[in-house]
């Protein structure tokens, strides 16, 4: 009789223990938190882009975002997160093909192959960012290819190295959501390939129009609501840093908006709807790092200053550097993530303070990292352009497919049949 009470004793200990290998709060919360982030790539931000382009390419500039999606799921479930998340210091390896992984495998207190499908989102949106430096001159085919390789040979070990457990080049940085994961590496990458393809043919000679500013605010409105799982997701459970992580995410945002359409009525005495809406997303990128452990006092200047960097690199230092970054993918997610990166350093709240913090060492860790990125993802995404150029006859579109534009010439199609 007294072992069959011990047993019973036991029972609410076994429960609580079995609760705490399985959150089914947490697990709910990132099921919605991966659809949120999904939504950012063939919805938020193909709307964004596909508003900003001209009319003539508008198809074809939604479609990277849209291939981007799709290739950088395949690519990720076959060997990308193995990279990413496997065991070893440089890269990671043994989850090939997912191997190992079953429904009964679990990261942190969530089905492993939920993480998998979250981090998977974030590798389809980041060269899906890149694509904006390059659109209305690059192959289509050959932005296919480079999908899938810059995610194997450039996303995937910058992610391993910040977030999977490559030891030898994590410099201790704070990147709760992505800042140099996702902004900084597809900011650089775009860049980079933008100086490759060289500056399309009539930029700097004909008027560029976007096609719709109305497309690329609602394109915004999307991101912005995709972002709160982009960062609040980044906690991987349903817990006060999650909370604190959605609201900060939504004060940035809102100052990013109003940091840009300030500079820029200052600047210009306009306050365009694409000003505003870009502000919104220099906002969401410079929080993007500092989301975990900003609080509101740093959320609104990263938001404002997000919004103020991200103006002047498009309509100041994009003149003085001379490349033609198509849909200024560098300026808004490249440079204003820098900010946002050593901003994390600065503005950390008091109550998500870590108790060893120092500022000096904190700040020389986000530099490093930030430099790290840069010279990483710029060097392998001219490797990995390249090949891609290379395995069809050339990474640039010829002139006649320009002039026509790549909707019809390259997909057959317009993007309004009148």
């Amino acid at each position: 009789m007294k072992n069959i009470f011990a047993l019973l004793a036991l029972l609410p200990i076994s429960a609580f223990a079995e609760d705490a290998k399985l959150n089914s709060g947490d697990t709910a919360w990132m099921l919605v938190a991966t659809a949120f982030v999904m939504l950012m790539t063939p919805a938020g931000l193909a709307l964004f882009y596909g508003g900003m382009t001209r009319s003539k390419n508008v198809l074809n500039t939604m479609g990277m975002s849209l291939i981007a999606f799709a290739v950088g799921t395949l690519v990720w479930v076959l060997a990308g997160y193995s990279i990413a998340f496997g065991d070893g210091d440089m890269i990671g390896t043994g989850k090939i093909f997912l191997s190992g992984i079953t429904d009964q495998s679990l990261s942190g207190t969530i089905p492993e192959l939920l993480f998998v499908a979250f981090q998977g989102t974030f590798a389809a949106i980041a060269v899906a960012i890149a694509s904006g430096s390059m659109i209305e001159r690059v192959k289509f085919s050959t932005f296919v290819i480079f999908s899938a390789l810059w995610i194997l040979v450039v996303y995937a070990p910058i992610t391993h190295w910040a977030w999977g457990g490559g030891e030898t080049l994590n410099f201790g940085e704070m990147d709760f959501a992505g800042g140099t994961v996702v902004h900084i590496n597809a900011g650089v990458a775009g860049f980079v390939v933008a100086m490759i393809l060289g500056k399309r043919r009539d930029y700097g000679k004909a008027a560029i129009k976007p096609f719709s500013p109305v497309l690329t605010v609602l394109g915004a409105a999307l991101l912005w609501f995709g972002w709160f799982g982009f960062n609040a997701g980044s906690e991987v459970a349903a817990d006060g840093v999650a909370g604190n992580a959605f609201l900060i995410t939504n004060v940035a945002a809102s100052l990013g908006v109003i940091g840009w359409l300030l500079v820029e009525y200052l600047f210009y005495k306009k306050a365009t709807l694409i000003g505003g809406a870009s502000g919104a997303v220099a906002g969401l990128v410079a929080i993007t790092p500092a989301s975990g452990s900003a609080g509101i006092t740093g959320a609104i200047i990263i938001g404002l200053v997000g919004g103020v960097v991200g103006f002047l690199g498009v309509t100041k230092l994009k003149k003085i550097f001379n490349v033609d970054d198509s849909l200024d993918a560098f300026w808004v997610h490249g440079l204003v993530g820098i900010w946002g990166s050593i901003a994390t350093a600065l503005f950390i709240a008091p109550y998500l303070m870590p108790e060893d913090f120092a500022l000096g060492t904190q700040l020389m860790a986000q530099i490093k990292a930030i430099g790290l990125t840069i010279i990483y993802s710029g060097i392998a995404t001219a490797v990995v352009f390249f090949i891609s150029s290379l395995l069809t006859g050339g990474g640039r579109v010829d002139e006649e497919t320009e002039q026509m534009g790549l909707d019809e010439a390259t997909h057959g199609e317009k993007s309004i049949n009148l």
